[in-house]
């Protein structure tokens, strides 16, 4: 009986997804979403309770809520360690340094040929391998951490600010030289505005790969607080509603974190034929 009222309960939600998805209403591209995930959070809540999956297996969905609340204080401790001491820091930093060493390279051919197959191949570097070796350098606070994201941050957003510069067409750099136009004036007026849409899809991808470099990290040595270390902690004392809230904690912020970038680059690049289409 019970799994013919899930499934009955999937049907109808699907059928009401398909339609709300054809009408042309700017309100149903939210309405679409939250309900599609209402309606697995409801699936995943009778799931576990239909077929008594054990706290061990797989919490409901009203367990892991009521221990985020119960534990606010904790989870708001292991957010401050971890996004905001070492995510924000090395992901700043990261970036800032890819974009300085791509403009860099794009001035000399020399890095051209020898640092973007360093920089594919450092790219491909397990994490963790990289983890360890930065808590030995900087230690257990969130230094480390910093340092993986930036690392993690580095060549996906050298990678795709190169591929920006170069995507101005040849006939626009024609036009700019028969202005006598500076590499400095090319660059700032045609070359980093037809770049935009690649650099701020390298600060997306960034977004998640800085938070999951923190977050394993901290699974190398840590302070007594962390995303990470939380999640290490309780999975070996079966406490697993804490690490779905850990996790649900880090999925919030992972997509805040990256909508405040996407949101970013619509208010920046409004003129941009890619964000208008």
């Amino acid at each position: 009986m019970t799994t013919w009222v899930i499934f009955a309960f999937w049907l109808t939600a699907w059928a009401a997804n398909t339609w709300l998805a054809r009408r042309p209403e700017r309100w149903v591209r939210l309405v679409v979403p939250a309900l599609f995930g209402i309606a697995l959070l409801v699936l995943w809540e009778g799931v576990v309770r239909g077929f008594r999956i054990p706290l061990v297996i797989l919490p409901a969905p009203s367990v892991i809520w009521a221990t985020l609340i119960v534990s606010l204080p904790t989870l708001w401790a292991d957010f401050v360690q971890t996004v905001l001491k070492s995510v924000l820091p090395g992901y700043a930093m990261g970036c800032g340094a890819a974009f300085l060493t791509a403009i860099a390279t794009d001035r000399s051919p020399f890095l051209q040929r020898g640092l973007l197959p360093i920089g594919n191949l450092a790219a491909a570097l397990p994490i963790v391998g990289i983890a360890p070796i930065m808590v030995m350098w900087f230690g257990f606070d969130w230094h480390s951490k910093a340092a993986v994201v930036v690392i993690m941050c580095f060549f996906p957003m050298l990678v795709n600010t190169m591929q920006g510069l170069g995507s101005a067409e040849r006939m626009q750099r024609d036009l700019m030289r028969t202005y006598a136009a500076s590499y400095w004036q090319t660059l700032f007026k045609l070359r980093l505005p037809a770049a935009a849409p690649f650099i701020f899809n390298g600060l997306k991808i960034c977004t998640t790969l800085a938070l999951i470099g923190a977050i394993v990290a901290e699974f190398f040595g840590t302070p007594i607080v962390g995303m990470g270390f939380r999640i290490s902690t309780e999975i070996g004392r079966m406490a697993l509603d804490m690490v779905w809230a850990e996790i649900a904690v880090a999925a919030i912020a992972g997509s805040a974190f990256y909508g405040l970038v996407a949101l970013a680059e619509r208010w920046l690049t409004f003129w941009h034929p890619a964000t208008r289409g």
